[in-house]
Order: structure tokens, then C-alpha cells, then sequence
């Protein structure tokens, strides 16, 4: 099914108008401050699975400046628990997480649909350069106050070329304010931003450089995908929703970028240059004391809409965008690696409520006779294998379990977890591994080197396990629940 240009999933500006149309978004119209306020409201709005906060009456940046906070925060009500993370892909508000995750893998195996270049769109309504860049003029929020600044990209995607123009790169990472004209954030060696950029400094010449903010949410999805190296996302976007993403050429350099964007910001990063960023709240829960030396952003142009709208994701306990879209893309690029080597995976998820720390992996019961091998072989080859892709190199916990378990389920999980894992042979580390070194509990040692905090738990049923399921579903005749759930009200019940 191919998405119109401007649907919600290729148009920020759509996709908020259908989150209003949903209620899974309310417009915030009483002044509010950037300053704390924006972020507190957004994380009371993750924490409590409320509609996604626009605020149409911010007390700093210039009049006609709005932030939509949560964009892809989990919904109240079970029917559109996903429905902003649905929205995003352009599928229906009720599709649950297979749905989405099949969608995701599905595109992967597609032909790429490459862009569309145009003359003009709207992220060109507005154009600043030279002296007139300031980048003050918009509501950049102070999320935490254990922030070291504010994070004007907290939802954006930066687009960067290697210098043979061979491979155009959108990659997810935030960026914090330095002064009026430049950002400072991280570019991590193994990120895909920081392999383009190694390129631009073994050459030692200053990197072009892009960051879109309000994307087309279905691109910004496609950033945070670990998509193989060299894989351009403007053509996975395109396979995505079945029509080309709409690109203009920027002000001062050749990238292109999304045209119906909301904020667009041009310049250059220059070879060595590093300044302090962060620290920030960060996607696992925790906020830490310092910062670290970052690269530099220079911003020569910024375009813009009228009345832009500039997205924040209030990262911390979960789940918020680094768990929900993060981690659900990395779920289907995990899954496509693992089916592609042939083992018998049913499904793969990273529980939001993990903050992308730990993905499970459910095998198929009746193939597991397939493969001449015990169960913690297979759980070890099914690790292994996940280790050596760039999914696996981003989640530190790999979980198997058989699928009669609903690894979306997080209650499910800890079940299989206390009644199947054996703590003595259950358990495979793998300190050696390279891994993402921001997670908490890495030594600082294994962070520095960028290795180690890794294993694997199996919770595969004992062969010959002659135990089944207690429970409504397992415990009871097909007729008979059938009619348990038919007179669920006439027992006195409410409505499920």
C-alpha cells in the first residue's frame, strides 16, 4: 500500500494533525515555560500514558514557535497503545506490535523507492544565513535539571555524505546548544554518523553537514533503524510508504533533505574540533554528573516552516522514543538477521520497559527438533549470531524463550524468566563482545574499551517438558471460554 506524499507518515505537520484527529495528542494552549516546564509535562505524559502535549503558547523563542513533546509515547487505552508509533508508518492507530515490526522487516527486503528531488517545499517558507542565523530564536527546551544545556535535537536526524558521495547517511543523535550559531553532541565511532565522519577526518577536511527536526516521522523512524552500513534510509523510506520521499537541495551545501520538514539546520563539522556536551538524561533512566568532549556542529543556515514545530523527546525511564521507536526498530532489524541465518526465530522484541537493554528472541517449539543441537546451543548460536550485526551491537541482553510465549507482554517474560531460566547453566556471558558503552553498568574499563556487559539467558523449555500452561486460555475448553467471554458483562464484569 502506497502513502500519499503528504500523509502522515511523509508530513510532520500531517502526522500532528492526525495525532489531534485521534486524541492521541491535545494542544497545550496556556503558556508554559522551555525552561523545565516542556519537560516535565512531557515525562508526566510518558509516565502516565497520556496524548502527546503541543504547546501552542511557549513563554521563550519567537511568536508562532510550538513543541510537540512525546511524539511516540505509548497511548492509555490497549486498542491504540501504538497508535503514535503506528502513525509514524503509516498504518492504522489499533496495529499492534507484530504488525508493526513485520511492516518494518517487510521494507528491508523491498526494492528501495530513492527520492524525489523538487525545486521548493515548505521547510524553505523561512530562510537565515550568515549573520542572521540564531539559533536562540526558536523554544529550545532545558529537559532535566541535571541537563549541562538545552537540546534543541532530541527528535531530529542529522544527513551527512561520505566525501566519494557514495553513501548519504541519516543518523539519529542529539545535540545540545552551544551558542547562537553551533551545536555540540555525540558522533560514536560505530554509529553510522561517526563512520562518515571518520572518513571527513582521515582527509582532513571539515564534514557537510544537515539536521532535519520535524521530519517525515516515517524517515526519522528509518534513521534510528541500524540499517546495514552503506544503506542509504531515503530509499528504505521509499519502500517503506511506496512512494519517494519528497528532497531539496539545501542553502549552502549539495545534501538533500526532506522537503516538508519543519526545521532544517545547514552547515559544517569541523575535522578535531570537540567542546563539552551533556550530560543529559539519558534513554536507560539514569542522568550522570558530567559531560563528555563532542564534536562541534556550525550551523550557516537554518530554514524553516511558518509556525514550526520543533519535537522533543524527554529521554529517561521508559518508555519514550528511545525505547518505543529505537527500539522497535532495532526489534525488526534484529529479526531480519536472525531469519535471514536460517534459525528458527519466531519473533523479536525489545521490551520497552527494558529501556533497550535486553531484546527477546522466541523460537519456534516446532523446529527446534530441526537443529541437532541442545538448547543452550542454540540459544548460544542465536546470540552469536545477533552479536556480530549492528542490532546486536546496541543491546547488551539477549532473552530466548519458546513461542508460546507473548514476548511483547512484559509479565510474560518475567514469567518465563523466574520458571525457565536455570541460574547455574542458563546463563552464557560474553565479556569480549564489542557492545554501545553507554550502558549503566559497564565498568569503566569495559567503556572505555567498548566491550564486555553482554550475555545471553536462556529460558527454552526443558526437552521432553510434559507441563502445560495454567492459565484461561490453556486450563479450559474452547466452548467454554467462548461462553465465559460472551456473558463477561452478565456476570457483572465491565466491558474488557
Amino acid at each position: 500500500m502506497s502513502e500519499p506524499a503528504h500523509s502522515p507518515a511523509l508530513d510532520f505537520r500531517a502526522f500532528v494533525a492526525r495525532l489531534l484527529a485521534d486524541g492521541d495528542a491535545i494542544v497545550v494552549d496556556r503558556p508554559v515555560d522551555p525552561h523545565l516546564e516542556v519537560g516535565a509535562v512531557t515525562r508526566r505524559a510518558y509516565e502516565t500514558a497520556a496524548p502527546a502535549p503541543l504547546f501552542t503558547s511557549l513563554t521563550s523563542g519567537a511568536p508562532g514557535c510550538r513543541i510537540l513533546g512525546a511524539p511516540a509515547g505509548l497511548n492509555r487505552d490497549a486498542e491504540g497503545r501504538y497508535g503514535r508509533l503506528a502513525a509514524h508508518l503509516g498504518l492504522d492507530r489499533r496495529a499492534g506490535a507484530r504488525e508493526i515490526v513485520e511492516r518494518l522487516v517487510t521494507a528491508m527486503h523491498a526494492e528501495p523507492v530513492p527520492p524525489r528531488v523538487v525545486a521548493t517545499g515548505p521547510c524553505k517558507q523561512n530562510v537565515l544565513t550568515g549573520a542572521r542565523v540564531d539559533l536562540e530564536r526558536f523554544p529550545v527546551p532545558l529537559l532535566h535539571q541535571e541537563d549541562g544545556g538545552r537540546y534543541f535535537g532530541t527528535y531530529g536526524f542529522h544527513v551527512v555524505r561520505t566525501p566519494d558521495g557514495s553513501w548519504t547517511s541519516w543518523s539519529v543523535a542529539r545535540t545540545m546548544l552551544r551558542d547562537a550559531t553551533s551545536l555540540v553532541g555525540p558522533a560514536m565511532p560505530q554509529q553510522h554518523l561517526g563512520v562518515v565522519r571518520e572518513q571527513w577526518l582521515r582527509r582532513g577536511e571539515r564534514m557537510p553537514w544537515a539536521m532535519v527536526l520535524g521530519a517525515p516521522p516515517a524517515a526519522l523512524a528509518a534513521a534510528g533503524m541500524p540499517l546495514p552500513e552503506g544503506v542509504s534510509e531515503d530509499g528504505y523510506v521509499g519502500a517503506l510508504t511506496g512512494v519517494p520521499v519528497e528532497v531539496v537541495r539545501a542553502e549552502t551545501n549539495d545534501l538533500l533533505v526532506p522537503a516538508n520538514a519543519e526545521i532544517v539546520l545547514e552547515g559544517w563539522v569541523e575535522a578535531g574540533e570537540l567542546a563539552l556536551e551533556g550530560p543529559m538524561g539519558e534513554y536507560h533512566g539514569y542522568a550522570f554528573p558530567e559531560g563528555k568532549l563532542q564534536p562541534v556542529f556550525h550551523v550557516e543556515a537554518v530554514t524553516f516552516r511558518d509556525e514550526p514545530i520543533l519535537p522533543v523527546c524527554a529521554a529517561g525511564l521508559p518508555p519514550e522514543e528511545n525505547h518505543t521507536i529505537w527500539g522497535t526498530m532495532i526489534s525488526a532489524a534484529a529479526l531480519d538477521v536472525l531469519r535471514r541465518a536460517g534459525l528458527p526465530v519466531d519473533f523479536a522484541w525489545c521490551s520497552y520497559e527494558a529501556a533497550t537493554c535486553w531484546i527477546v528472541v522466541s523460537v519456534e517449539r516446532a523446529r527446534r527438533s530441526e537443529f541437532a543441537m541442545s538448547d543452550n546451543k542454540l540459544t548460544e548460536l542465536i546470540a552469536e549470531t545477533l552479536f556480530a550485526s549492528h542490532a546486536g551491537w546496541l543491546v547488551p541482553k539477549v532473552i530466548v524463550v519458546d513461542d508460546d510465549i507473548d514476548i511483547t507482554d512484559v509479565s510474560q517474560v518475567v514469567w518465563a524468566l523466574a520458571t525457565r531460566h536455570h541460574p547455574q547453566t542458563g546463563t552464557r556471558l560474553h565479556p569480549d563482545t564489542p557492545g554501545i558503552p553507554m550502558v549503566p553498568y559497564l565498568t569503566a574499563a569495559e567503556a572505555e574499551a567498548g566491550r564486555g556487559g553482554k550475555s545471553v539467558t536462556n529460558c527454552l523449555l526443558p526437552q521432553g517438558f510434559r507441563g502445560r500452561t495454567a492459565s484461561f486460555a490453556g486450563s479450559f475448553p474452547a466452548e467454554l471460554q467462548q461462553r465465559v467471554l460472551a456473558d463477561w458483562t452478565a456476570y457483572g464484569f465491565p466491558a474488557a
